[in-house]
């Protein structure tokens, strides 16, 4: 049974790989190569906002009906549209595929998560072990391999762009508006721009990303096992649309759930920022396009290693310390990137900044996903939802003002959602302490599970 949990938590765990490969080294690619009109940042702001959405009406639906494994299986075809529709960057195009992928990461998340989080309690309860303890670890082997797709994706598109010299260089007039005083309307009054790579170059790129999606569906298709809650999930009778979104705000009368949204937040927008403004004013705009991958494989690195790391470390040290270092790193690196002038000289500060905050970014990726397993075990298709929907509104905020804020107010901006999310989540950690007193001198008998 060990090895059966262990097979699927990597059939899993290289399926996202290998989608998110292709959907992240994208991602990261659109404040640059669609900046036109801010179409690619304005594309990723809708499917973020669809996400929200989605987040909130589908997920318990769609795993109740189908199971964890379907969910995930449509759930990723939506994804393959976002590089199909790429091949010809459009308004109409963009914007309707944004829509999709929109549509299909809520369920996508929540039901990974609840998969996990299943196998998890599965394993803890067959074996005597702390379920907190397995799902952390769980958690940890899944976000140390599927946030490697960073690197990957990214690595593919360096290499792709290497083939041509017209890869995306920057004329040296333009170098001093880049950084944090970068700003949208004094960059486009300026001509600030690069030159783009070819045609021929990015539908190689497409193509090679449209392939790692249909493999990935291909992987979860015939090499994930069910979970035996799939098939009493198939089982249930269809829930509505009403009672599908009243479960997810209902979940939003326990305090903790509300206390967590700052830092659920915060986890997109600090996603949002490295791949759209960190890419585009410090990355592109000194180093030019063709380096956007090679500096944000650092992040991808330290990120997935880290998740490991941290997967495993909270064992022994708790998830508090790890929060607070999170926190920490977060905070430093806005700090930094107030301060510093982005230039050619400093260009290992390009890559330490960018592994810095793959670390912070390990810690909400893994624990903040495994704190909503174990906070919320008996209603986690709920919990994961409002998880999707309150990480996606962080996302579609962040790409949304995007294209209109300069850079040190986004900076501004992260730094107070930090420092407010971290003092709501050390509150939330003390009602589950003192919950465990009570629970201490109550005894069993006396056990409320709603308290």
């Amino acid at each position: 049974m060990k090895c059966s949990e262990m097979k699927n938590i990597l059939v899993l765990s290289f399926g996202i790989l290998v989608l998110y490969t292709a959907y992240m080294g994208l991602q990261t690619l659109q404040s640059s190569l669609n900046k036109i009109q801010g179409l690619g940042v304005a594309s990723l702001s809708v499917m973020y906002v669809t996400l929200s959405m989605s987040s909130l009406l589908l997920p318990p639906l769609l795993i109740k009906k189908l199971g964890c494994k379907w969910t995930i299986v449509a759930s990723m075809c939506c994804f393959i549209s976002y590089s199909l529709c790429n091949f010809y960057p459009s308004w109409p195009t963009l914007l309707i595929s944004a829509i999709l992928v929109g549509l299909g990461g809520g369920p996508l998340w929540a039901s990974k998560s609840t998969y996990i989080t299943i196998i998890g309690n599965r394993h803890a309860e067959m074996y005597g072990k702390p379920a907190q303890d397995v799902v952390n670890q769980y958690f940890g082997i899944f976000f140390f391999i599927c946030q490697t797709c960073r690197v990957w994706g990214n690595l593919i598109s360096a290499l792709i762009f290497h083939l041509t010299p017209n890869a995306g260089s920057l004329d040296a007039i333009n170098q001093t508006i880049c950084g944090a005083g970068d700003c949208p309307m004094e960059s486009s009054q300026s001509g600030n721009d690069t030159s783009g790579p070819s045609k021929t170059v990015i539908y190689i790129l497409l193509g090679s990303y449209t392939g790692c999606g249909v493999i990935a569906v291909l992987l979860i298709i015939f090499l994930l096992d069910k979970t035996n809650a799939d098939t009493e999930q198939i089982k249930v009778p269809q829930t509505s649309f009403c009672s599908t979104v009243l479960s997810a705000l209902n979940h939003l009368r326990d305090k903790r759930q509300c206390l967590l949204i700052p830092l659920t937040m915060f986890s997109g927008f600090e996603q949002g920022f490295i791949a759209s403004d960190f890419t585009k004013s410090y990355v592109t705009c000194i180093l030019g396009l063709k380096y956007v991958g090679f500096v944000i494989i650092c992040f991808g690195v330290t990120n997935s290693i880290c998740a490991a790391i941290f997967g495993k470390l909270a064992q022994y040290t708790g998830r508090i310390p790890l929060f607070l270092l999170g926190a920490a790193l977060n905070i430093g690196c806005i700090i930094g990137f107030l301060v510093w002038q982005p230039n050619t000289s400093n260009f290992a500060i390009f890559f330490v900044m960018s592994g810095l905050w793959g670390i912070s970014d390990a810690v909400w990726q893994t624990l903040l996903s495994s704190l909503y397993g174990i906070l919320f075990e008996k209603n986690k298709e709920a919990a994961f939802a409002n998880f999707s929907l309150w990480e996606s509104l962080g996302f579609a905020i962040a790409f949304g003002y995007s294209s209109f804020l300069c850079v040190y107010i986004k900076l501004y901006i992260l730094m107070c959602v930090i420092v407010i999310g971290i003092l709501l989540y050390g509150a939330v950690e003390y009602i589950e302490r003192r919950k465990c007193h009570r629970i201490t001198d109550a005894g069993p008998k006396d056990l409320d599970p709603e308290t």
